[in-house]
């Protein structure tokens, strides 16, 4: 990944409203969820939900879809790969111990199909 995209993806998740969407999507699995019932679990006005799902789709970490008269979002998972191995690139010093914590949870299942994340 790229540095100005790893910059672009952390400063979109810098927001409280923000974070909670993406970690509630990523919760939510491939399936998504509706516009609707992401506004619900935040408590979020529907302004700034709009703005605040806009600028995680500009930063690439969350996709739409419509659905009849819905639109669904969804985690862009591979994104989210890419950005935490970005984080993760000069991990350790010589020291993996450092990092095994969080290799494990990389590799924990995820979703309601179990496959890693």
């Amino acid at each position: 990944m790229e540095k100005t995209l790893a910059v672009s993806a952390l400063g979109a998740l810098a927001h409280e409203g923000r974070l909670d969407i993406f970690r509630l999507l990523v919760r939510a699995g491939a399936e998504g969820m509706a516009a609707g019932d992401i506004a619900r679990a935040t408590d979020a006005a529907a302004s700034t939900q709009s703005a605040n799902l806009t600028i995680l789709s500009r930063a690439g970490l969350i996709m739409s879809r419509r659905a009849g008269r819905s639109i669904i979002y969804s985690a862009a998972y591979d994104q989210m790969r890419d950005l935490l191995g970005f984080l993760m690139e000069d991990c350790c010093g010589g020291n993996p111990a450092i990092c095994a914590p969080l290799a494990a949870l990389a590799s924990q299942p995820c979703g309601a199909e179990g496959k890693t994340c």
